[in-house]
C-alpha cells in the first residue's frame, strides 16, 4: 500500500515566528505552510501555535504532510529493480547511480526501461514511490536524486536552484586545453534544423554558464571536472563543442567520435530536507570511462 501521510519530528535551530522558522529553516513553500496552518499540522512542544507565535531555539517542531496537500502526479510503472546502484538513501530521498542510455523518465505513457521505473519497483516494497527532483541526459550517467515523498520535492528543488546542493562533472573532451581552468558564458537555445539539439544564441536562448578545472591531459584529449550555473539541456555538451573541444563519444555534438560519452555525474553536495545535514556523495565511473 503507497504511504498517503508523512511526519517529521524536528528542532528549531534558531527563535522565531512559526511562520519564520517554517519558511527560512525549513525552506516550505507558502502554498504547503498554508495547508499545515490550516489543518493545525503543526505542533510546537506538541501544541499548536498560530503562525505569528514565537518559537524559542530548541523547542521541538511536528509537522505532518497529507497527500492532499499535493498536487496528483502520475505514479511511474515499476520495472526491474535489479539495475539500482544506491548510493545514499533515506526515509524521504534516494540518489542512485544512473547507467548510461537510461532516460531520466519515460516520454510516452506506459513506455519502460527509464531510470525511475527502475527506482519505482526498488521503493514498492516500502510503500514508496520516485519523484523527479532534477534529470540527466540519457547518455550521462551518474549521481541523481529522487525524492520518496512529495514533501521534499519543492525543498530538494529549490536547493538546487539556489547552488546549495551542489553537482560535479566528470567529462572527457577532444582536443588539448591548455588553460587550467574557464569559464564559458553563451546562452543556449534551440537548434531550429534538429529537435534534439541545442545551439548557442538559437531561438528562444537562456543564459547558461559553465566552469570547468582541467584534470589530466592526455594524447588529444583532456579530462575536465565540471560545475554548472545553470542546468541547461545538453549545456556542458553544447558549451565544449562551441569552444572547438567537443565531449568525446558525443553521437550530436561529435559526429564519428567513438562511443560511449564520456560525460558523468560523479560527486554531489546534497543537503537533507527538513534536517538540512549536508552529505558528500560520490558515483563510481562506468567500466568504460577512460581513465
Amino acid at each position: 500500500m503507497i504511504q498517503l501521510s508523512w511526519h517529521y519530528h524536528l528542532t528549531a535551530t534558531k527563535s522565531g515566528d512559526v511562520r519564520t522558522i517554517l519558511k527560512q529553516q525549513l525552506l516550505i513553500p507558502k502554498h504547503l505552510i498554508y495547508q499545515l496552518r490550516k489543518a493545525k499540522r503543526v505542533q510546537i512542544n506538541q501544541h499548536y501555535l498560530p503562525m505569528n507565535f514565537t518559537v524559542e531555539q530548541g523547542a521541538s517542531i511536528d509537522l505532518t504532510f497529507e497527500a492532499q496537500d499535493f498536487h496528483q502526479v502520475q505514479i511511474p510503472t515499476p520495472d526491474d529493480a535489479q539495475s539500482v546502484e544506491p548510493l545514499y538513501e533515506t526515509n524521504d530521498l534516494i540518489v542512485v547511480n544512473k547507467r548510461r542510455g537510461d532516460k531520466t523518465h519515460p516520454n510516452q505513457p506506459g513506455e519502460l526501461g527509464a531510470t525511475i521505473n527502475h527506482v519505482a519497483a526498488y521503493l514498492k516494497p516500502q510503500g514508496q514511490v520516485p519523484y523527479i527532483i532534477h534529470r540527466l541526459d540519457q547518455q550521462t550517467s551518474g549521481a541523481i536524486i529522487f525524492g520518496k515523498n512529495p514533501s521534499v520535492v519543492p525543498i530538494l528543488t529549490r536547493l538546487i536552484s539556489t547552488k546549495q546542493i551542489k553537482r560535479t562533472y566528470l567529462a572527457w573532451v577532444t582536443g588539448i586545453i591548455n588553460q587550467d581552468r574557464g569559464t564559458i558564458d553563451q546562452p543556449i537555445g534551440i537548434d531550429p534544423t534538429d529537435q534534439r539539439k541545442r545551439q548557442i544564441n538559437g531561438p528562444n536562448a537562456a543564459p547558461a554558464v559553465t566552469h570547468f578545472t582541467v584534470q589530466k591531459r592526455d594524447v588529444n584529449r583532456t579530462l575536465v571536472k565540471i560545475e554548472l550555473e545553470t542546468g541547461r539541456t545538453h549545456q556542458i555538451r553544447v558549451h565544449f563543442a562551441s569552444i572547438g573541444h567537443p565531449l568525446v563519444g558525443d553521437p550530436l555534438y561529435n559526429e564519428g567520435s567513438p562511443a560511449p560519452l564520456q560525460l558523468h555525474s560523479a560527486e554531489l553536495t546534497l543537503i537533507r530536507p527538513f534536517y538540512m545535514q549536508t552529505k558528500f556523495i560520490t558515483a563510481p565511473l562506468p567500466d568504460d570511462f577512460i581513465m
